[in-house]
């Protein structure tokens, strides 16, 4: 695939997951109906769209970041990467997780916005800021950024464990053993890991199939494991999970965004618009924009399941709209911030 297909297709598919990610957070139909028969069937439909399918979203992020990474892989590139994912990544973390933590502290002092807000008077002292900004405790969201970084300093470990293919498929089939026998790891995640790792062995083994703008066996390939998410989740093989995520789940999550990345070609993708290209900036301001909306709408907005069921389709736009518009407005007036907290991107 020629560069420039590569990148916009990157760019689509994150535009796509970020999309998703939106509907996995935008519940809403117990909030506007109440404990009823019929808020709990349009929650139903709510859950499933958004816990089974658009829950493709953050592996599909995954897949991307790692691959990305380990693209053309060398040790002397180490430094560059991680340097990088500083700038990109870890920067914008401490920043946005101090944003959202002032905003909330400063929003439960204020008498209607702390009733949308729902989390009494938050303290306002070091050991809670030092939370929310470590530990994204006001950032839900981020939870997956934490992982990220974590994973980016492992990159190397990881790098030794993929980049010989044998090795590589030993260990993928270790880890996803590890997730169907309910194991886990102190601070890792171990389906994340999972993910990573197989975005890595991509990369480094699986760069002609991954990186073909349209071929028949790419097609062929991705159309047989879209059939096989679709049988993963018809089955749905039970095992020792102890809380934790499904095994069956995990198959599932990784095999969606992959078929779907061979089954487009990416040569036939129309170059995408800069308002799809902000997608950073868009996961980290989303879940307010949900939240803002969601919780205004059921105070001032009839308990009708149209209404609650329609907020819940075009959430998306409310929040690409919201991005677009400050984004707009930063890159004009205030590029240092824009950069900030966008990560250079």
């Amino acid at each position: 695939m020629e560069e420039k297909y590569f990148r916009n297709k990157i760019v689509w598919f994150t535009f796509l997951f970020s999309i998703l990610v939106i509907w996995v957070h935008s519940y809403n139909a117990v909030l506007f109906l109440g404990k009823t028969g019929l808020g709990y069937r349009i929650d139903w439909l709510e859950r499933f769209w958004g816990n089974t399918v658009a829950q493709i979203s953050v592996p599909g992020f995954f897949l991307i970041s790692s691959y990305l990474f380990f693209r053309g892989f060398t040790w002397k590139q180490i430094w560059v990467k991680w340097n990088s994912r500083i700038r990109s990544i870890l920067v914008p973390y401490i920043i946005w997780n101090s944003l959202y933590y002032l905003g909330y502290a400063i929003g439960s002092r204020i008498p209607f916005i702390s009733t949308i807000i729902g989390k009494g008077t938050i303290p306002l002292h070091i050991k809670e800021a030092v939370q929310a900004v470590l530990f994204y405790s006001y950032n839900y969201v981020f939870w997956y950024l934490h992982q990220l970084i974590l994973l980016v300093f492992l990159a190397p470990v990881i790098y030794v464990a993929m980049r010989k293919k044998t090795v590589g498929r030993l260990i993928l089939a270790g880890i996803l053993g590890s997730i169907y026998l309910g194991g886990a790891l102190p601070f890792l995640n171990l389906d994340a890991l999972f993910y990573y790792s197989f975005g890595a062995y991509a990369a480094l083994h699986g760069k002609e199939i991954a990186e073909n703008s349209f071929s028949r066996r790419g097609i062929a390939t991705g159309a047989v494991l879209f059939l096989a998410a679709c049988l993963v989740v018809i089955i749905d093989i039970p095992g020792n999970v102890k809380g934790e995520i499904a095994a069956s789940t995990v198959c599932f999550r990784l095999l969606m965004p992959v078929s779907l990345w061979l089954m487009v070609p990416g040569r036939y993708l129309k170059e995408a618009g800069n308002w799809m290209k902000q997608n950073f900036f868009l996961y980290a301001t989303h879940f307010s924009v949900v939240r803002l909306i969601n919780k205004t709408g059921a105070l001032l907005l009839p308990p009708v399941p149209a209404i609650s069921l329609g907020l819940y389709i075009i959430m998306p736009v409310f929040c690409i709209l919201f991005s677009c518009a400050v984004g707009s407005f930063l890159r004009k007036y205030l590029p240092q911030i824009w950069f900030l907290l966008n990560g250079g991107r």
